[in-house]
Formats: structure tokens, C-alpha cells, sequence
């Protein structure tokens, strides 16, 4: 065990701010152990915290948190935050049941500004609260970080764009980690960032402006002058963000600590938009994360001293039953084309993109744009594939209504992680994807209760020629063969179990579940596979032949597949009494995903209390 000296004394920012200087290297390098060693104890994020650890002292250090707002993006950097903001000995509850959140989460500390899991959202949000500081005029200064990609996102720029033009009081930090926009420009730029943050340049450069105000000509050309000096020293991004109304500054070292505070204390009192390029490495003192950021990006437990994470179940996974199912398309169909929003390897595409670059392409954090560019390759001629996880596909709704299903465009979707995910908690649940597309024409929606079904619903989804979507979840497939691809009946149930007075009505992979269950009842078990169309005649003879139907989902019970079969009941004018099983109306929190089904009822033994109290009752 480590001797965290300095670190076990700070249980705030203010007992670090109470530090000297020259103490936080050492609070760096204790900081970025102690991370390491309850990561790999707890499961988690590890590279991205790993390479924002000095960023985080200097921020904490210079800025007078929780007075002043810092605010993450991309949340999962933000374990070094919850470590010096008195969380550091709770870190081996992160993710867990009852424990720490994942993410930054307002609910956990005063100094989560913003709960956030997704992508993007800080400059936005941040923008908001700036503006809120400047009218309380309270001196409160606003932070955002932003990092891992996500400044590739559009809402960022859309949020650049508009807080350059009400020139705000704020900070933006790109913490680029080599898995974003630029190339390192070395020592000269820290010198140069620290010259042009510093409060002799900022007073000259000011005061000029200010004469040159009532000289337009010269003022334009000094500004341009500026502009161009800072593109060629620095970086060609400079001009863009400076063309967007920001004060652009670096790239600088993210892992000097000296340079980031001496910074950092000359930008805290700038005016008006600022925005600091800080170039870090991703899994930085680490080895094996260094050398391979993504695979360390999210860990399981593991020894830290090995220098290997653990193996993983010999089972596939429903990613990579896709994965190989789109290698097997590719083979056959030069048309095929396989998109993802940066979640390559997450989505088991890793394969696909290394043996067919031409028909692969990663767009970035965007998943609006995913499914638009998807739209315009169908409408070239094209068979797209986008794989996409269930709660990023909520962010592009209006794209997979507009611009997919009005022109009933053949984009095939597969929606990885829906239902509960687990450790990710509320952010990453797949829980709505069934309700949000069940309501939009010309949609096709499977659900697979296997990874052969799975595989079966792609060929399905692929050829139908419109508009599909199959939804599978995260972890482990079952272990059945595989057969040849061959295509489904669209909109036909499958009979599993013929049984008396009860049927369940299964959509997805909890139908080992329903049949266990059903043993219990003597029950009917149907494998419904489609949510859209459903099986009406199916529904209609269900109905007619039993007292009780149970609908079964890993989907929000309010809109889900359950509710589709209610309307049908009632379309038809069917009395049988319903029951819907599904996710309750309410946001899940993190815990393993047996941990959840059991809390939510949707384990074996759930199911069958809720039955056996509701079938008395009827």
C-alpha cells in the first residue's frame, strides 16, 4: 500500500489550496497512484482520469471551488475530481450498488456542477451558469472541461458559436488527449501560452484595443496580425476559435504543473470567453494504459501489477455476435456500410474496420450526423448500418424521424446496450429506445431473445428494405448454435411452451427468465421477436384461449412493447386481463445488472411474485 502522505490529508480543495506549490507534484503523483490502485479494486474508467491528474490539481488549486463552477464533460475524467472533493475514501463503491456515481452527479457533492454522462454538454450548461454568475454578480468564475473526443460533437461548437457571440466571462478547456484534434508543438508553445495569458500582454493587448477602436482599419489589421501569429506559433485550431469570439491560448503541457498553474491564475482573471488547449497523455504513468488507452479506457477489477487485464467469459458477447454477423455481410454485399458515433470497439466493430476500411466509417461523437450521413448513403444506393447504443440514439431522434423514416430509407440499426447496462447507471440505460421508436412510421422492431435470433433479425432488418432497428444488450449471449442467416417472417410471434390460463409474452432477452417462470404457472410462453408490427393474430388467439397475458420487456413499461399489446387488446375489443413487466417510470440507478433486474423485479423470482399477486386479484 502506498504512503499517500499529502493525498490522506485532503479531504477538500481547501486542504489543497492550503498546499505550497512546490508540494504538487507530489499530491500529482500520490493522486494518480491512489487511482489507479481503487480502480483497479472497484472496476471503472482508469485511462482518462489517469491523464487529467495534474489538470485537475491545478484547477482545483487555482480556482475557489465550490465557489467558482467547474464543470465536466465527458464524465468519466472526473474520478480525480471525486478523490479531492471528499470522496477519496469512497472511491471502492464507484459504480457500484448504493455507491459512488459513475459520473459527476449533483445529487452526490457540491462540487458536481452538472450530472453528466453523455458527451458534450458542458460548454452548453456552462454557458448557462455563466451568465446566471454574471447577473447574481457574485465574482463566481465558470469552468468547463471538455475532453476525449467530445469537442467533436456538434452541440459543442453550437455552444462556441454562441458564447462567443455574448462574450461571457468563461473558461473552456480542451483537455486534448491524443484522442482528439491536434499535433504536440512542444516546449516553445508553453512558453508562448504563458506569455499570452500573463497579465502584461493581456493589459497591452487590451489597452490597444481599446485605442484602436476609433482607428478601424489599424485595429482590423492588428487583429488579424494577432490572429495569424497565434496560428503559426501555437496551432492552425487557434484561428477557429478565436473566429468564434474566444481568446484562444496554448496548446500547453497538461502534465507540467507548474506551467498549468502559472496559467491558469493569469486566464482566472481574463474577461470574456477563454479558451485553454491543454495536450495530455490518455492513461499517463501507467504503462499498459498508456500503450493502449482504449483497452484501459473502462476496466474490470485486475492486478495493476501483472500489466494485463483479465480475460473475459468464453461466451460472446452480443457485440461481437454483430460484429461478426456485419464481416459476414460485408463479404457477400459491397454495398454494405458500417457506421458508428466513436464507439468502435464498444460496438465489436474493431474486426469490420480493419478488413473493410472502405465500407467503415467512425463519425466521430455525432450520432445526429451517424444517421443523417446514413440516410444520404441509402438515398446513393447504399445499405448502411449504423451501430449505435440505445441511450446515444436518443440524441438523435428528430434525425431518425426526419430524415430516415419520412423517406423510408433503408438504415438498419443496431442498438447495443439496451435495457439495463449496469455500473453506468441512470446516463447509460438502454430504457427507452422501444418506446421512442414504436410510435414512428414505417419503423421495423426486433428483439431478439438469442444471439442465433440476433443474427437472424440483422439479415431480417438488412433486407426488408426500410427503415429497421434490432435492440440487444450489453454482456453475454446465451450460448446456442448459430444457424445459416436465413430471413424472418416480419411481424410473426414465435410459440415456445404451450401451457393453461397464463401467457407470457416475452420481447427480448429475458425469455429464460419467462420459461422458468412458467414451469412455475404452467404457462404459455410466446417469443413475441417483433414490437412493430406485433403479431396480431397471435395477440387476438392469446386473448381467446387464456385468463391472464403477461407482457415481458427490458424497456420503460410506459409507451414500451407492453403498451402495443394493450392497444391491440383494446382494438379488438379483448377483456383479458394485462399485466406489463418492464422498467418502472423512474431513472435506474448503477449496480450490477442481476443487482438491478432483482431490485426491479424482472429476475425469475420478480416475475413470478408480481404474477402470482396480480392473478389473485383478477
Amino acid at each position: 500500500m502506498t504512503d499517500y502522505t499529502l493525498l490522506s490529508h485532503i479531504n477538500s480543495p481547501d486542504d489543497l489550496r492550503s498546499l505550497n506549490k512546490e508540494q504538487l507534484p507530489q499530491v500529482c503523483n500520490e493522486l494518480r497512484q491512489y487511482l489507479l490502485e481503487s480502480v483497479s479494486q472497484s472496476s471503472g474508467h482508469l485511462a482518462s482520469g489517469l491523464g487529467c491528474v495534474e489538470l485537475t490539481v491545478a484547477l482545483h488549486y487555482v480556482y475557489k471551488t465550490p465557489f467558482d463552477q467547474l464543470i465536466w464533460d465527458v464524465g468519466h475524467q472526473a474520478y480525480p475530481h471525486k478523490i479531492l472533493t471528499g470522496r477519496r475514501e469512497q472511491m471502492s463503491t464507484i459504480r457500484q450498488k448504493d455507491g459512488l456515481h459513475p459520473f459527476p452527479w449533483r445529487e452526490e457533492s457540491e462540487f458536481d456542477v452538472l450530472s453528466v454522462g453523455h458527451s458534450s454538454t458542458s460548454i452548453s450548461a456552462g454557458l448557462g451558469i455563466a451568465i446566471a454568475a454574471e447577473k447574481e454578480n457574485a465574482g463566481r468564475k465558470t469552468v468547463c472541461v471538455i475532453g476525449d473526443g467530445a469537442i467533436t460533437a456538434g452541440m459543442a461548437f453550437e455552444a462556441l458559436n454562441h458564447a462567443g457571440a455574448v462574450h461571457t466571462d468563461m473558461l473552456v478547456i480542451l483537455n486534448d488527449n491524443e484522442m482528439s484534434i491536434s499535433k504536440n508543438v512542444g516546449a516553445l508553445n508553453n512558453h508562448l501560452a504563458r506569455l499570452f495569458s500573463g497579465s502584461i500582454y493581456s493589459t497591452v493587448r487590451d489597452s490597444g484595443k481599446k485605442i484602436l477602436d476609433k482607428v478601424p482599419t489599424i485595429k482590423n489589421f492588428m487583429k488579424k496580425t494577432e490572429e495569424h501569429m497565434k496560428g503559426v506559433m501555437f496551432s492552425p485550431e487557434s484561428t477557429l476559435f478565436e473566429e468564434l469570439g474566444f481568446n484562444y491560448i496554448g496548446p500547453i503541457d497538461g502534465h507540467n504543473i507548474d506551467d498549468l498553474i502559472v496559467t491558469l491564475s493569469n486566464m482566472r482573471d481574463l474577461k470574456g470567453p477563454q479558451f485553454l488547449h491543454v495536450r495530455t497523455k490518455k492513461g499517463k504513468g501507467y504503462a499498459p494504459a498508456e500503450k493502449d488507452p482504449i483497452g484501459y479506457h473502462g476496466v474490470p477489477k485486475f492486478d495493476p501489477s501483472c500489466c494485463e487485464l483479465p480475460k473475459s467469459s468464453s461466451k460472446p458477447t452480443y457485440s461481437k455476435i454483430f460484429g461478426d454477423w456485419l464481416c459476414e455481410m460485408a463479404e457477400k454485399d459491397e454495398k454494405l456500410v458500417g457506421i458508428t458515433p466513436a464507439m468502435r470497439e464498444g460496438s465489436g466493430m474493431v474486426e469490420f474496420s480493419e478488413r473493410f476500411p472502405e465500407q467503415y466509417f467512425d463519425v466521430a461523437i455525432a450520432e445526429q450526423h451517424a444517421v443523417t450521413f446514413a440516410a444520404g448513403l441509402a438515398i446513393g444506393g447504399y445499405k448502411p448500418v449504423v451501430a449505435i447504443y440505445s441511450t446515444f440514439l436518443q440524441r438523435a431522434y428528430d434525425q431518425l424521424i426526419h430524415d430516415v423514416a419520412i423517406q423510408n430509407l433503408p438504415v438498419l440499426f443496431a442498438i447495443d446496450r439496451a435495457g439495463i447496462v449496469g455500473a453506468d447507471g441512470q446516463t447509460h440505460q438502454g430504457a427507452f429506445d422501444l418506446s421512442f421508436m414504436r410510435c414512428i412510421p414505417n419503423m421495423i422492431i426486433m428483439t431478439p431473445s438469442d444471439e442465433n435470433e440476433c443474427r437472424q433479425m440483422l439479415y431480417t432488418g438488412y433486407q426488408c428494405g426500410q427503415p429497421a432497428a434490432v435492440r440487444y444488450p450489453r454482456g453475454n449471449a446465451v450460448g446456442v448454435q448459430l444457424e445459416p442467416l436465413h430471413e424472418l417472417v416480419i411481424g410473426q410471434a414465435k410459440p415456445v411452451k404451450q401451457g393453461e390460463k397464463i401467457a407470457i409474452l416475452n420481447f427480448g432477452t429475458l425469455l429464460s427468465n419467462a420459461l422458468a417462470v412458467a414451469e412455475q404457472f404452467n404457462a404459455t410462453v410466446i417469443d413475441m421477436r417483433f414490437v412493430k408490427p406485433l403479431d396480431v393474430d397471435c395477440i387476438k388467439h392469446i386473448a381467446e384461449t387464456h385468463d391472464l397475458i403477461v407482457t415481458i420487456e427490458e424497456n420503460a413499461i410506459l409507451g414500451g412493447a407492453g403498451s402495443g399489446v394493450a392497444e391491440v387488446l383494446f382494438s379488438q375489443q379483448k377483456n383479458t386481463a394485462v399485466l406489463h413487466l418492464g422498467l418502472p417510470d423512474q431513472f435506474i440507478a448503477q449496480g450490477t445488472q442481476a443487482e438491478m433486474l432483482a431490485e426491479i423485479g424482472l429476475d425469475t423470482a420478480g416475475i413470478a411474485r408480481q404474477i402470482e399477486k396480480f392473478y389473485k386479484n383478477i
